[in-house]
């Protein structure tokens, strides 16, 4: 029986490319596996463009990012890592040309997400905006969430928050396509996010939540204690980072004595920020989500 292949088109905007290094150190599979083996059987991931780590470059690789929809109508995964700029018609991010004229990268990922099987928004800045658009944004950066219903896009989108997000949740979330296709709205949040990686506060499984619940708080770093007066964001974020934890497994923030920082969750700087500090009610409310 022929394999058969789920191409993925992988575009990066602004964003560090920390997202692309974490989904590298996948290990359970390794990433040379998804990307040169059967993930499932008789299914195979065609990485098609990656600009941080394809060899080639130039005019050629352009061309077949601007190809895809024509040679690929409907048939492949966008993956939008970092966030979209948007403002002064969106020359503050180019990739690429067309004539010598600089092609934003919001032309890139609008035209690419029309024709898409789906969109996956990976990191805080491709689903949320992240970093990049924090305020007072004076690029206009955007997230998928947000970008596409603006240009008319209807592609089913999925989010995979995290700056950078643990690669299981990517990986995991690209076999599920491959094993059952794509997910039906009840397996995602409003947020468009998975729900067997997203769907409990991290407060929820925190191995410090007994110390909350006597009232015990960490007053600085290295104390024992509940970390939610050290800035804590674990009761405001969801994710499953306390049961999956990072590295293969190794450790995650609050077990290593730091706070969660809500990375998983939409303009976590912005609304979450000083990072060691309790979030007060006032700085949620003075940046209310939409």
């Amino acid at each position: 029986m022929a394999t058969k292949e789920l191409p993925v088109v992988w575009v990066q905007g602004a964003g560090c490319s920390g997202c692309s290094v974490s989904v590298l150190n996948a290990v359970d599979p390794r990433i040379q596996n998804v990307l040169l083996d059967e993930v499932v059987p008789g299914q195979h991931v065609n990485l098609r463009f990656h600009p941080t780590v394809m060899a080639g470059q130039g005019d050629p690789v352009i061309e077949v990012l601007k190809g895809a929809p024509a040679t690929l109508p409907k048939g492949y995964v966008l993956v939008v890592e970092g966030s979209i700029p948007t403002a002064d018609g969106g020359v503050f991010c180019h990739v690429g040309e067309e004539g010598e004229k600089p092609i934003p990268f919001a032309d890139h990922v609008e035209t690419l997400a029309k024709s898409a099987l789906a969109v996956i928004g990976l990191g805080d800045c491709g689903a949320f905006g992240g970093v990049p658009s924090c305020a007072p944004n004076p690029t206009g950066a955007r997230g998928c969430i947000d970008f596409l219903p603006e240009r008319g896009v209807d592609t089913p989108l999925l989010n995979i928050p995290g700056c950078p997000p643990n690669p299981d949740w990517f990986v995991k979330t690209v076999a599920a396509i491959l094993w059952t296709g794509l997910p039906k709205p009840e397996d995602l949040d409003d947020l468009r996010r998975p729900r067997w990686c997203y769907g409990q506060l991290i407060h929820e499984n925190c191995p410090r939540r007994a110390y909350f619940d006597a009232g015990i708080f960490a007053r600085k770093p290295g104390d024992p204690g509940c970390l939610y007066e050290r800035g804590c964001k674990g009761p405001m974020t969801y994710a499953d980072c306390a049961d999956r934890q990072w590295n293969n497994g190794t450790n995650w923030c609050i077990r290593a004595g730091a706070p969660c920082i809500g990375c998983a969750e939409p303009r976590f700087f912005d609304r979450f920020a000083p990072v060691y500090e309790k979030t007060t009610e006032e700085r949620l409310e003075d940046f209310k989500l939409d």
